[in-house]
């Protein structure tokens, strides 16, 4: 389940990123969904990266 989630995140980002360095060499304005997309994927990286830190700090998951 995991690979697949990383899979998925991996595919995500690199359809992002390479739509906005397109449109940003083209000069073109970024549509919404795009945007929306993007900012989805950024409070979903900082969301995990709290919650991963969290785990590692308190030791939920234990030895």
């Amino acid at each position: 389940m995991v690979e697949f989630a990383a899979l998925t995140y991996g595919l995500l980002a690199s359809i992002i990123l390479s739509a906005a360095q397109r449109n940003r060499k083209l000069a073109k304005p970024h549509p919404p969904l795009l945007l929306y997309m993007g900012y989805l994927l950024c409070g979903l990286s900082a969301g995990l990266a709290l919650a991963l830190g969290y785990v590692a700090l308190t030791g939920l998951f234990g030895a």
